[in-house]
Order: structure tokens, then sequence, then C-alpha cells
């Protein structure tokens, strides 16, 4: 096995790594090395998440720049924040045994001002987002002509993440007689560009097939009913008590309200976003890196460059919409060699994707089943034992206690005592899973509760409203202070929706919203007569070709019309008698699918079709 010796690090480099805890190159770090110490051609290394690629580039960075002389000589690109500060501390440790070394952050949310003034003092190695370095450049406030080395960390993130423009600013202004180290775990078409317009007779080294995931990850899929995966969520949490998770959600609007009914129910969790300050995101990560939390609710591009050690599990409450997007995910648990497992809870329409990124990362999911009440609570009963006997006894702080504690507990046999303090924790989880049902998902469709202890409801809020699923899920539950699992089945209409609700809270849920609104305009609450697998009430809407929603909507007082549109949101909807609300064009589905569609988000306007996006000849990314 080869050491970093063997490798050709130099002696105050190889005394700093050794201070630091690293013993022997990991396989890129191994392949890598060499190559570039030899600074004689242009590299693109390709390795998954995780894996080591920072001291890849850092170690031959640290032995190959003159530290003597204060110009700017290596770049270093990264896609967020907080890979940029990570690189930064981690190359200033490989260097701290060498006199004049200076390794500068340049990034967003911080003083461009005191980013300035510490590159004027002598920077040799500059490690910056692309969108600060920018701005730097347009003040004239760096010189980047000398640069002998640009390196691009995570190269097909910030490819994702918008940077092309700001990349092509940068490296222009750099000497064209440099090396460039392209750095990415996938090899995607625009790393395959970038490559081909600013890199000469590059030399390809890889660990591992192209975008191919770790191969200590285990990848597990779960099948349940969408009104399930919240449910879903906690069993899987609840099933590993030692848990260290990022969870993975497809917008802002979900990530907070996972995050927020976790913490509600009692879990130790929070979430990134796009919304949080960046204030925020450091206290979030601040406790996530400490451990104060277990589980971080995040979206993808909140959690680019989050370099945690020690996640156990990656949670895909919603597949990412670009199948790379998954092998990023993944690549958060199972760092520095270490294995983990990367969930996915989905449902029947979702097992195609499913199949197709298994073909992306060269790897099978195995299919599991969401663990019933019974099995948790074993699982708990027996992690509880194991922290019991794994506790150290701090045996003089407890003495003063022990005779009074003993003349306590003298009267009960030794069983009765076990049996009393694990029940201490264990009666939560029983109480909690006594009633509880089978999770897993339905083979044929979407079924409803259906009687038992769910109410059938009607609500005046449908897509017009501009809401969804999700949305009128975090009406609901924030209007009448309730968490998700007593909200059942939703079926969104156009102009209202019905939903179940657990008969406990029912009153509740009546009571909160006898005066609620919504946007100005109140909102009606009624129990529904019809039953929930009612062929009108779940078809009707879709059809929309004679008012039939009209018929259903009047039934509870409604004041607006049937909805007149095409299906295929060609023609032009209307509102039939007393609408409140006017159409300029099709019907909604010609025009909700954001991301497919190029006639916008609007509800009202039906222009744009699925394909409307690639019309002007644009390649897709591979989508599901």
């Amino acid at each position: 096995m080869n050491t970093f010796e063997t490798l050709g690090i130099d002696g105050k480099i190889l005394s700093a790594i050794k201070d630091m805890g690293f013993e022997n190159p990991m396989p890129i770090q191994e392949k890598a090395i060499p190559e570039l110490l030899k600074n004689d051609s242009d590299y693109i290394c390709l390795a998954q998440t995780g894996t080591g690629k920072t001291a890849a580039f850092g170690l031959p960075l640290a032995q190959l720049i003159d530290f003597k002389s204060p110009k700017a000589q290596a770049i270093v690109l990264c896609p967020t924040r907080e890979l940029c500060m990570q690189i930064t501390g981690d190359i200033t440790n490989f260097t701290k045994n060498i006199s004049g070394a200076n390794i500068v952050a340049v990034y967003g949310g911080a003083s461009i001002e005191g980013q300035v003034n510490q590159i004027k003092r002598g920077a040799q190695i500059i490690v910056a987002t692309p969108g600060r370095m920018v701005d730097i450049i347009n003040r004239k406030k760096v010189d980047l002509s000398e640069i002998q080395w640009a390196v691009l960390d995570e190269a097909d993130e910030m490819l994702n993440m918008g940077f092309k423009e700001d990349l092509d600013v940068i490296l222009s202004k750099t000497s064209a007689e440099k090396h460039t180290w392209l750095f990415s775990a996938t090899m995607a078409q625009g790393v395959a560009d970038i490559a081909r317009n600013y890199m000469s007779n590059a030399k390809e080294i890889s660990v591992g097939k192209k975008n191919q995931g770790a191969e200590n990850i285990s990848h597990i899929y779960y099948v349940v009913h969408a009104r399930d995966k919240y449910l879903a969520l906690k069993r899987i949490a609840d099933y590993n008590p030692d848990i260290y998770g990022i969870i993975f959600c497809r917008t802002k609007i979900e990530t907070q309200m996972v995050a927020d009914h976790l913490i509600k129910d009692g879990y130790s969790a929070d979430c990134i976003h796009g919304d949080l300050s960046q204030a925020q995101r450091d206290s979030v990560m601040k406790k996530y890196r400490s451990k104060t939390i277990q589980m971080l609710v995040a979206t993808d591009v909140a959690a680019r460059g989050i370099d945690v050690d020690d996640v156990t599990h990656v949670i895909n409450y919603s597949l990412p919409d670009e199948a790379e997007n998954y092998t990023h995910r993944s690549g958060r648990t199972a760092r520095a060699g270490k294995s983990g497992v990367s969930i996915v809870i989905t449902n029947m329409k979702e097992l195609g994707k499913i199949r197709f990124i298994e073909r992306i990362i060269g790897k099978k999911f195995i299919e599991a089943k969401i663990p019933t009440g019974k099995e948790i609570c074993e699982r708990q009963l027996f992690s509880l034992i194991d922290k019991s006997i794994n506790t150290p006894i701090n045996e003089k702080e407890i003495e003063p206690y022990l005779p009074k504690i003993f003349g306590q507990l003298e009267h009960l046999s030794k069983e009765d005592i076990i049996k009393r303090l694990i029940s201490t924790e264990f009666n939560r989880f029983l109480e909690y899973y006594k009633n509880s049902n089978d999770l897993a998902g339905d083979r044929s469709h979407s079924a409803s509760h259906s009687g038992g202890n769910f109410k059938r409801m009607f609500i005046s809020l449908g897509r017009l409203d501009g809401v969804d699923k999700g949305q009128l899920l975090n009406i609901l539950c924030t209007g009448a202070d309730l968490t998700s699992t007593s909200i059942g089945r939703i079926d969104l209409m156009n102009s209202y929706s019905f939903f179940e609700v657990d008969n406990k809270d029912l009153e509740k849920l009546k009571s909160a919203f006898a005066e609620h609104d919504f946007k100005g305009r109140k909102i009606k609450i009624e129990e529904s007569e019809k039953p929930a697998d009612s062929k009108r009430e779940r078809y009707g809407d879709r059809d929309n070709r004679g008012g039939g929603e009209k018929r259903e909507f009047r039934k509870f007082g409604g004041d607006r019309g049937g909805y007149g549109g095409k299906r295929d949101g060609s023609g032009r909807g209307s509102y039939g008698g007393g609408g409140d609300r006017k159409s300029s064009g099709g019907s909604d589905r010609g025009g909700d699918r954001g991301s497919y569609s190029g006639g916008g988000e609007s509800r009202e306007g039906g222009a744009g079709s699925r394909r409307d996006k690639f019309a002007k000849g644009s390649r897709p990314r591979k989508k599901f």
C-alpha cells in the first residue's frame, strides 16, 4: 500500500498531514497526486463526492506553489461558501509549516472589502465561489495574469448552479500557459464542454466508472402512497435511533414544511434552503456539525458543498429533477471510505425514475418494506438497552445520591427495576405504534383511508387559487395546529378540494377555520357526504367538459361556475354562470408544470406545451 511519502509529498507537508490524522492515501489521492506533481498537463479527475478530492489537488498545490512570492499563482473555484471555507481550511492546514503561505477564501455573504485587502497583502492561492470572484474582477482588484494552476472543484455542480458565464469570465483572465485541473463527481455534458474549451490534451484520472455512485453506499427504496410519505419518513427515523442524516426535498416550501413537522413531532431536526439568511444557514450548520440536531432537511442547492463526516443516511423525500443530482445527494454519506445508506421514499408512478438512476450510477436499488410498529418498538427497545449498557458511570458524582436511590428502590425486585426504567422511554413508542397500520404502497392506485378514523371533508380552495397538495396540507396543518399525520388523502380539484382528517381532530379543524381566510377570501370547510371513491368526485374534475365541477361545487354553496377548458390545454377556458374570476387562456393542464412547460406557472395561461422548453433546439439535460 502506498503512503503519502511514496507518492512524493515533501517533509513539511507530510508533518502537517500527519498532525491532521491522515495515514494512508485514498484511491483518488493515490492516483492523482503523483500525476499532478509532474506538472506537465491538464487533468480531468473523476471521483464520487466525499472521496478525498480536496487533498488530491490541495497537497500537490501546497508543494508546487512558490510561497516566497506574494503573487497569486493558483485559483480554486468551487460552487458554495461552505465548500470554499472547507477547502481553504484544508490547504491552510497542509501548509502550516511553510513560511509565508497565505490562502484566502473569497465568497459571497461576507465583506468584499476585507477579502480584497487579504488578496492585496499577498495570496498565493485564492479559493473562490464564481460569483464573488467575478465581482472582484469587475472592480479590478485582483490580477490573475500569473495564475499557473486553475482548479475547478465540483465542476458539474457549478454548471448545474448556472455559473458557466462566471467561469468563462474568470478563466479568460488567467494565463494561457496555466495548467487546469478539473475535479467532478459526474462527467456531464457541460463538464465535457469546459474540458474542450479550456483544457489542452487533458489526461483523465478516474476512480470507478463515470457518474457511478460510491461502492460503499447501499441504495434502498420504499414504495408508499403519496399521502403517507411523511409517516414513512418518521418510521425510517424511528427504526434507526442513531440516525445522523440529510433529508432532501425538491422545493423550499416542502423543505420548511417537513422540518417544521419533524420538530413539532419531537425529532431533532432543522432545515436549510434558499430563503434563509447566511447567518441562519451558519447557525443551522453549526448545530448539525456538532450533532446537536440529527436530521437536516435541505434542498439540492442549499446542500451543495456540505462536507460533514459520519452522515449515516441520505433520505430522498422527493427525487431530484435531474438524475445526476442523485449522485451528489447520495455522496453526502459514506465519506472518507465509510459506509452509508441512501434511501428513496417513492410511489408506483416514480418507479421508472428509480430504474433510470440505476443505469446512471451502475448500482441496483433494493426494495424494502416500511418497518411495522412492532419492528420499530423492538429496535428502539434494544437500542435503549445498548445505550444503558454503554453509558459511562461517574462513580464520584453519583455516589452521594446512591443511598437515597437504593432506599427508594429497595421494595422492587431487580426485574421490576429493569422493566420500569426501560418503560420510561419505551412506553411512548408502544403507545404511538399501538394501532399502527402497514404503510406499504398500493400497487394499483392511491387509495383513501376510506372510513375508519378519518372523515372526508370539502374545502373551497383548489388549483385555481394557486395551491398544490403540499401547500394545501400546509394551510390545513398550520391553520388548525395539526401535524400532517392528522390529514389523509387530498384530492385537489380546480375550484375546490376534498381531504380526509382524523376524527379526533375534526372539531379542532372546524373551529380553527370558522373565521379563517385565504388572500382575503373566506375559506369554507364542510363535511362531505360522498364516499371517497365516488367516480364523479375522483374523475369529474379531470374531464372538465360540461361544467362537472360546477355541479359539485354548487352542492356546497359555491359561487363559481364550471371550468370549460379542453383537457389538452389548447382551448380557451371559461367560468360558467356566476363565476367571480375570468380566464385568459386554456385549462390549467398547459401551464402548471413549471419544470416542463414554456407556458410559465400561470394556471390561467395555457399557451405552453411540455415541449416548449426545448423548442429552440437546446439539448435537455438527463431528466426523468
